[in-house]
């Protein structure tokens, strides 16, 4: 069982990752933008980069937008009780795994 300095700490970890996510989300949102397609402005070759970069992009904001759930869901976890239970087998989640990433909702073997 985790003390409440403990999880109180993983909380603040998990806020703190938020908000640098969030910020991460609202400041590269001009690279997720649609590629111009006017050819006189730029070449077929810059576009095809551009259009790799964007797609490059928008992977990311999906990877980062997974994490913000997660994120979520393990600060709902903290306000329910239910913090550091593994959602699968209810066993404690180790704390070198929480440490790892707090964010974690399941233990070691489940997660195998």
């Amino acid at each position: 069982m985790l003390s409440d300095a403990k999880i109180e700490g993983y909380r603040v970890q998990l806020v703190e990752r938020r908000a640098a996510l969030q910020d991460l989300s609202a400041s590269s949102s001009a690279a997720r933008r649609p590629v111009e397609l006017d050819q006189s402005r730029v070449g077929r070759l810059s576009r095809m980069d551009a259009m790799q970069d964007q797609a490059m992009a928008l992977e990311t904001a999906r990877r980062r937008e997974r994490e913000l759930n997660r994120i979520e869901s393990a600060l709902q976890r903290v306000d329910d009780g239910e913090y550091g239970d593994c959602l699968k087998c209810g066993e404690v989640i180790a704390e070198k795994r929480l440490n790892f990433d707090p964010a974690t909702p399941v233990c070691i073997a489940c997660a195998r």
